[in-house]
């Protein structure tokens, strides 16, 4: 190491050995309120919106696999009418022949999966609320909350594997450079309501490798990291608990050193992000010890809404504990919650899919709609956002590759989300696919649009969001969807 490398002036050194802990708080927070910029930018400190927002906080969940758009919100009667038909063969246009086809899709591998010999609903639907919604049979829950929902029945992708996953909290397709993820981009840009809760939260149980990419900052850096929170445990939070026989005055002065030491390796290498990061994480893991058990800890919470999210249900437990943790940390000031409520790839049904969306219907139907319930009940719908995604529909075509008989393929060219809460418009259905339920074709939505939709109620402007030297593509903004806004 050079001696340029290991020198540290006076001013660097007094400035770590005299911050300290309180130092560092400070510093942070002179950050966030816009007296202290690395960049020296005029565009206004993180935690200054752009424009008046209309949510504090957002929920999102995610259905990892993807869901068919065709048995749960988007269904279709011509798939009934014209069972065991091709496309072709059928009086509707024929999507293979549409110039949408080639225009969105784009695989990592060269895989024909249309499959065009139909194959018809696997449950039955009924009509919904005062929009008259379609809703599948598998979800009377949901469905009786159709008028607290705006349901996008027009989103595509252009990624036909599960790296549409990916580019659903990214924006961007496997074959591109990586972009941060949408919950990165707000924590990013708004900063802390509360400082002793991270500020992106996931609550999940399958954080490998591939999941840990829903929630990665990229380029934003790892302070804008999500962080992974258990549910099911008194501590919530992996290490931050302090070892057996450690008071807290003593664990106050270890903190109290240790913060110093990192100020001057700091002040050495001021570039040095993840050095950064980890110094303001530690900082906050020692202030969370005593906030985020009390937050995840769903025992507080009465019987009666207890029963709201099916905690007492063993098919609904899991998920209803997750979503009632995400609606108390959201509660506290926690700006963005990822919550998966799947088990990876859970509804990737290319066979028996009338067996296992059934089975996965279940146990989603209950927590969500105890959710929607809980946060209108509440008055929490006036400042939490909810957004339910995943990341393509299913074929209208019966997948025969492998064997395969009773299931649908990968869709990325025709799927359903929908919002609640906060900023969202109640009870409207926007957008639509063809007869056959292939092609996204009125009002279509990149998933972009729905980063922008959700920035757009946290008063951010993604444009205003960007990075010297990282300039973003038109598509990776999106645009808001001013037909569901409120």
């Amino acid at each position: 190491m050079s001696d340029r490398q290991t020198m540290v002036s006076r001013r660097a050194f007094h400035a770590g050995a005299g911050l300290g802990f309180a130092g560092l708080a400070a510093g942070a927070m002179l950050h966030r309120d816009g007296f202290c910029r690395a960049s020296g930018k005029p565009e206004g400190p993180a935690g200054a919106p752009h424009h008046p927002p209309k949510s504090k906080s957002v929920i999102w969940i995610f259905l990892s696999g993807g869901v068919s758009h065709l048995e749960t919100f988007d269904p279709k009667p011509a798939l009934n009418a014209h069972a065991g038909k091709t496309f072709a063969e059928t009086p509707h246009p024929d999507p293979l022949k549409s110039p949408l086809y080639s225009l969105r899709g784009r695989g990592v591998v060269t895989i024909e999966r249309a499959f065009p010999k139909i194959f018809p609903l696997q449950v039955g639907y009924g009509k919904h609320g005062q929009s008259g919604a379609l809703v599948s049979d598998w979800l009377p829950n949901l469905a009786s909350c159709v008028d607290d929902m705006a349901i996008v029945r027009s989103m595509y992708t252009t990624d036909n594997d599960h790296g549409a996953e990916f580019q659903m909290h990214t924006g961007r397709h496997a074959l591109d450079e990586k972009q941060p993820c949408i919950g990165s981009w707000i924590h990013h840009g708004l900063g802390a309501l509360n400082e002793n809760l991270p500020q992106f939260v996931f609550l999940g149980k399958y954080s490998d490798n591939r999941v840990k990419q829903n929630f990665d900052p990229d380029y934003l850096g790892p302070g804008h990291r999500g962080v992974e929170v258990g549910v099911d445990s008194p501590t919530p939070l992996p290490f931050a608990k302090p070892a057996p026989g450690i008071g807290a005055e003593e664990q106050r002065a270890q903190f109290a050193f240790a913060s110093e030491l990192n100020k001057l390796a700091l002040a050495r290498n001021p570039g040095d992000q993840d050095l950064a990061a980890r110094i303001k994480a530690y900082e906050l893991a020692y202030r969370m010890q005593g906030a985020l058990p009390e937050a995840m800890d769903i025992s507080r919470e009465t019987p009666e809404t207890h029963r709201l999210y099916g905690i007492g249900n063993p098919v609904n437990a899991i998920y209803g504990r997750r979503l009632l943790a995400a609606r108390r940390l959201a509660e506290r000031g926690v700006r963005f919650t990822l919550v998966y409520l799947s088990d990876y790839g859970e509804w990737d049904s290319h066979t028996k899919l009338r067996e296992n969306h059934a089975r996965s219907c279940a146990r989603v139907d209950w927590p969500l709609a105890g959710l929607l319930r809980d946060l209108k009940r509440t008055g929490l719908d006036q400042e939490v956002t909810v957004v339910c995604a995943t990341e393509f529909g299913r074929t209208p075509g019966l997948e025969t590759r492998g064997g395969a008989s009773t299931g649908r393929e990968h869709h990325p060219h025709g799927f359903t989300v929908w919002l609640a809460g906060a900023g969202i418009r109640k009870g409207i259905v926007h957008g639509a696919t063809d007869e056959l339920g292939f092609h996204a074709v009125e009002d279509p939505h990149y998933v972009t649009d729905i980063h922008a939709t959700v920035l757009h109620v946290m008063g951010l402007d993604g444009r205003r969001l960007e990075i010297p030297g990282r300039k973003r593509l038109e598509i990776d903004h999106g645009s808001p969807i001013r037909a569901i806004l409120s």
